[in-house]
């Protein structure tokens, strides 16, 4: 017990690391504009590299961590993700830059499904409460480097220095994986990695999740990377005040996991997504479409979204087999990356063309479509899809 404590502890400082570092993109994009003279279109770029990074280590990685040591796994990982956070705070060349995105997303998109999964593993008697607890550090991350980084990065010396710091974090979890045990899930018969990544493909729950994955995507990570420089530059608000809203907006996705994630596992995952699925898409939509005026109701739609991540990623469990679970994470995650990748690599041209109110009328439109892709979803029997893996 007292291993899995310092698990679950290097678990949780390692999200939060990674909640800091996931949202800096957004944070200092007008820091990157500033001090490599970008326009929209490459801005865009470096968003573009990152989800490519997290499609490219989804699609690789998922199956191979189904076959290792989840602890192994996670070193490793947290290795990758440090060396990229190194290129960030010791270099100063657009290139290295790009290259760091590519490495720092892929790494932490893929520890944040096997630490999803593996946390299962050691709370298995009521896992929606520690894995939306996870999540809820997660947002304190997000939150806290929004808030406070949002009225501090002046230049890029504090974008270098932050990174310095998030690295010395990453160390620490690195040394208390070491002494804590190692995530299992109970022994299986595996069929041959093969068959294995085709009975994935041959299930039909597969196709309807990867559209909600993608939407959810596109409306909550094009927030976090556009809203603050749509703010200033398209809105001409104050960027301390544009951060603000996004930090409201992921302070409410981290309230939200801890006040909430008792209902999960009251109401079940299926019920629970729906309720909350039509309730952030209804709020999202009307907070987007009024400017600065609405702005405070778009950020309050965080909440909302709170238990949406996290209980997505659990469901994959009621589709398929304990022994593909993580590679269907991986499969599914790294296809619905495409819709991140898509969406980046033509939104800094559509905003050159159309200004930023009009281009940013594509998030809202991404709400819609994933509340319509998950009542699809959620009518589709989760019998069903068991049926269709073991048949």
């Amino acid at each position: 017990m007292r291993r899995n404590t310092l698990t679950f502890a290097a678990f949780l400082i390692l999200m939060l690391t990674l909640g800091a570092s996931d949202s800096l993109r957004g944070i200092f994009s007008a820091v990157f504009s500033s001090h490599f003279a970008l326009n929209a279109s490459q801005l865009g770029i470096i968003v573009t590299v990152s989800y490519i990074g997290n499609l490219v280590f989804l699609l690789m990685g998922g199956g191979l961590i189904d076959r290792c040591d989840k602890k192994k796994a996670i070193l490793l990982l947290t290795a990758v993700w440090g060396c990229a956070a190194a290129l960030f705070a010791f270099t100063d060349r657009y290139s290295l830059l790009l290259i760091g995105m590519f490495f720092s997303m892929g790494a932490s998109t893929l520890l944040n499904t096997t630490l999803n999964l593996s946390t299962q593993m050691l709370f298995a008697s009521s896992p929606a409460f520690f894995v939306n607890l996870l999540f809820f550090v997660q947002g304190v991350g997000t939150t806290a480097s929004q808030s406070v980084l949002g009225r501090i990065a002046a230049g890029f010396s504090s974008w270098q220095q932050v990174n310095r710091l998030l690295l010395v974090l990453g160390g620490v979890c690195a040394l208390l994986l070491v002494f804590g045990a190692s995530p299992k899930a109970e022994a299986a018969n595996e069929p041959h990695p093969a068959q294995k990544q085709a009975s994935i493909l041959k299930n039909k729950a597969a196709w309807l999740l990867i559209p909600v994955f993608g939407f959810y995507f596109v409306a909550e990570h094009g927030l976090m990377n556009w809203l603050v420089v749509y703010s200033v530059q398209g809105l001409g608000m104050d960027a301390a005040k544009a951060a603000d809203y996004l930090a409201l907006f992921f302070g409410g996705i981290m309230a939200g996991r801890l006040l909430f994630s008792p209902l999960v596992d009251k109401l079940g995952m299926m019920r629970s997504m729906r309720l909350f699925g039509t309730a952030s898409c209804i709020v999202y939509v009307a907070g987007a479409l009024g400017g600065e005026k609405t702005m405070l109701l778009w950020a309050l739609s965080g909440s909302l979204f709170s238990i949406l991540y996290p209980t997505l990623v659990m469901s994959i469990g009621r589709y398929f087999p304990a022994h593909q679970v993580s590679g269907a994470a991986g499969t599914i995650i790294s296809a619905a990356s495409l819709f991140d990748i898509l969406f980046n690599f033509g939104f800094g041209a559509l905003i050159d063309a159309v200004g930023y109110y009009m281009g940013m009328l594509v998030l809202p439109g991404s709400a819609v479509l994933f509340a319509v892709s998950l009542h699809l979803l959620c009518k589709f029997a989760p019998e069903t899809a068991q049926a269709d893996v073991q048949g």
